[in-house]
This record gives C-alpha cells, sequence and structure tokens, in this order.
C-alpha cells in the first residue's frame, strides 16, 4: 500500500546566470512498511529528493503524495503539522536546545499539542529512551554523552509523535562504524514494528540493512536493487550486490 508517491519531481536552483537541474522529474513510490536506501554520488540530489518526499522542500513542478495528501495543496501550518504529527526526522547532526536535558529536548516536538498530558507524555518518552538503551541519560545536558548516544535520543524525538514514517539524511554519517551499525540495529527494530523509514547514505554497509536501494546520479534514479529481509548473517553478501550495482552504474 502507497505511503508516499511523487510523480515527475523536479527542482531546480539558480546561482548567478546558472540554473543547476537538481531533481530530473523523478517518479518514485514507497510503500507503507519499507526500508529504502538512496545512494548516489555527492551532490546527484539525495537530500534533495528527501527533503522534497517530506514536504521540508518546494519542488518546481511535480507532485508529492503523502498518505493520500497531496502536499502542495496544504497550507504552510498544515504541513508543519504533518511533518510533526505523521514524520520522524533524524539528521546527520542532531540539532537540540543546548538549554535542555535529553528527555526535554525529546518531549518538546510533542509538547506543542496542548491536548496531550505531560505525564504521559514523559511517561512514553521514558519509554521509548528505554527501549532504545539511554533511558539512564535522560536528565544529562547535552554535552554529557556521545555521539552514537545522542543519535539515539535523535530517534527518540522521531519517535515520540507515533509518524508513519523516518526520513533519515545521513543519520550515521558522523559516527564510527561500531555506533553506525548500533543505530541501524535500533532502525531495524522500529521497520519491523511497522514504521516506513527512508535513509540518504553514502555507506554500502548502511544501504545493505534496508531493503530496497535507490541509486541515483544527475539528479534521476538510475538503479534499483532490492533485498531481502536482513536477517543479521547476511550483511557480506548483501554489501557485495550493493557495490557490484555501484560499478555497473559508474558511482
Amino acid at each position: 500500500m502507497k505511503l508516499v508517491s511523487g510523480k515527475q519531481i523536479a527542482k531546480s536552483f539558480q546561482v548567478g546566470d546558472e540554473q543547476y537541474n537538481v531533481l530530473m522529474n523523478i517518479s518514485v513510490t514507497i510503500n507503507k512498511g519499507e526500508f529504502v536506501a538512496i545512494m548516489g554520488p555527492s551532490g546527484c540530489g539525495k537530500s534533495t529528493l528527501l527533503y522534497a518526499l517530506s514536504g521540508m522542500d518546494t519542488i518546481d513542478h511535480g507532485q508529492v503524495i503523502f498518505d493520500g495528501m497531496d502536499l502542495a495543496s496544504l497550507r504552510d501550518n498544515e504541513l508543519a503539522d504533518l511533518r510533526r504529527t505523521r514524520m520522524g526526522f533524524v539528521f546527520q547532526q542532531p540539532t537540540f536546545l543546548k538549554n535542555l536535558n535529553i528527555l526535554d529536548n525529546i518531549l518538546l516536538p510533542a509538547m506543542r499539542d496542548q491536548r496531550k498530558n505531560v505525564s504521559i507524555l514523559t511517561d512514553k518518552a521514558l519509554s521509548i529512551m528505554e527501549k532504545m538503551g539511554i533511558a539512564d541519560l535522560a536528565k544529562r545536558d547535552l554535552t554529557q554523552v556521545s555521539g552514537g548516544q545522542l543519535q539515539r535520543a535523535g530517534i527518540c524525538r522521531a519517535l515520540i509523535s507515533d509518524p508513519l514514517m523516518i526520513f533519515g539524511d545521513e543519520p550515521t554519517g558522523a559516527l564510527n562504524s561500531t555506533s553506525a551499525q548500533e543505530i541501524m540495529d535500533l532502525f531495524t527494530v522500529i521497520n519491523s514494528e511497522g514504521t516506513t523509514i527512508m535513509l540518504v547514505t553514502h555507506d554500502p554497509k548502511i544501504a545493505a540493512r534496508t531493503e530496497r536501494i535507490l541509486f541515483m546520479c544527475d539528479g534521476a534514479i538510475v538503479n534499483e536493487l532490492r533485498l531481502p529481509t536482513f536477517t543479521g548473517i547476511d550483511l557480506d553478501d548483501r554489501m557485495a550486490k550493493v557495490v557490484a550495482t555501484m560499478r555497473e552504474i559508474g558511482i
């Protein structure tokens, strides 16, 4: 069942007299429950596509439908509410407020809905933190945790509103290999519980943990690789298939 559908998406930027076409009439569908990666060289449009599909960036023409809603038809406040309540975002560098502890930063997006009970939300946040392995860090300041722990907190924040889909832009890019694989373990569990996930990554080892990989080059999707559900013991074989596909298309 479709969750996100992009049709003939185009996006360009004007720099002086030069026009740069970043997305070239891309059509793509993400189904509910999928775990998708976007790969490609720097500047190929990976992040721009993710931002377009999530409504974080406007497009020049085309259409994006999320959960049955045409994003272009929504007012700014409606689009913001949609992203806050039905989407979660995890970035390479988590952005938190320095004057708040870890728990309060996780709670912040959900606190905008005044109908929600604070104590219930707090219990929910602590439950998610327990699941992510950072419940003991709830009262710590941002400077008192590691990069991997901070990224786990970012995932908690993305989950606090029970999103239909999580968008990740290089969520493991700033982490060492051990922390990166731990984060992917968490994403695998989240996806197995029904949450759709789309990740932008340059790392074949990260992409190999997903079930569908979209390969981009020069603003277009040029290939696709489907993989079976990750078992935990087939990573080398999956990586070999990812790398082989990258070689085939010259990226």
